[in-house]
């Protein structure tokens, strides 16, 4: 049975339980980081911890304690080995009257960990209509608010597609409901900015610093102009696109997202908290 870390402690997974009053369920009033585990070891878990913060003090949270975190996070995955792992850390306003304002009995902290697949080497994305506020109080926060995202993703699963993209309000490319997006044109790789309204994802960076990837403002239609398309993501690592909406890429993995994915998959070994 699952084993999950909640406020101080492991539980099992049927015994783990926070309050129905707790803030990150009636307003979604909470952080996460979805840490990717390798045979029980976390991957860049510092940069997630760092980012982690970085939502805390956006929310108005307080700052996670990152000792507690770390021994959390050793704990749960001793208790749940798995081969490739999905480690969910979340923090929440906690208990809280009903309504926006926060309680006074301090936030609350869940871990925990569960078994995934290797992606696949390339993936199907759709557009969406919707769009991200690149002007928004969430900007670049990784919060627990993450019903469009449940709605976007929908759409894509409905299309065949395991993606969908979206642009921001300006209709300049932003991201994904859980990854960010890069383009290839003329063998150069760009991504959109922060200041796009985007998540400063943490393989997104590392993808960045790595290959000499360039931040440029995008417009939606450069994915019907792109040679190659990826995405960026803690479980995807690199992954190809060969589908946009009713677009057929090559269905191979392109040279230069090839080139990518073997330098993240090099980097990432060689270092597991760049």
């Amino acid at each position: 049975m699952m084993r999950i870390w909640v406020n101080g402690g492991l539980r099992n997974a049927d015994d783990a339980r926070l309050s129905v009053l707790d803030h990150g369920l009636t307003v979604g009033d909470g952080i996460f980081e979805t840490v990717r585990t390798s045979e029980g070891r976390p991957f860049a878990l510092t940069r997630h911890l760092d980012r982690l913060t970085r939502s805390a003090r956006g929310l108005g949270l307080p700052d996670p304690d990152h000792d507690e975190i770390r021994h959390a996070v050793a704990a749960v995955v001793e208790a749940n080995p798995v081969p490739l792992g999905r480690l969910r850390i979340t923090c929440t306003g906690g208990p809280s009257p009903l309504g926006s304002d926060r309680g006074t009995d301090g936030p609350s902290l869940v871990v925990a960990l569960d078994g995934v697949d290797r992606r696949p080497d390339s993936t199907a994305v759709i557009t969406v209509p919707w769009t991200r506020n690149e002007r928004g109080a969430l900007v670049g926060l990784k919060t627990t608010s993450y019903a469009e995202n449940v709605v976007a993703l929908a759409r894509a699963r409905e299309r065949g597609a395991s993606e969908a993209l979206f642009p921001n309000t300006a209709d300049r490319l932003c991201e994904g409901t859980g990854s960010n997006v890069f383009v290839v044109l003329d063998g150069r790789i760009h991504t959109p900015p922060v200041a796009s309204g985007c998540l400063a994802g943490i393989t997104r960076a590392l993808t960045v610093e790595w290959t000499g990837a360039e931040e440029t403002d995008l417009p939606m239609d450069v994915l019907a102009e792109a040679d190659e398309v990826f995405l960026t993501s803690t479980l995807r690592d690199v992954q190809a696109v060969h589908r946009i909406d009713d677009r057929a890429l090559t269905p191979e993995v392109g040279p230069v997202t090839a080139k990518a994915m073997r330098i993240f998959a090099e980097r990432a070994d060689d270092d597991l908290d760049p």
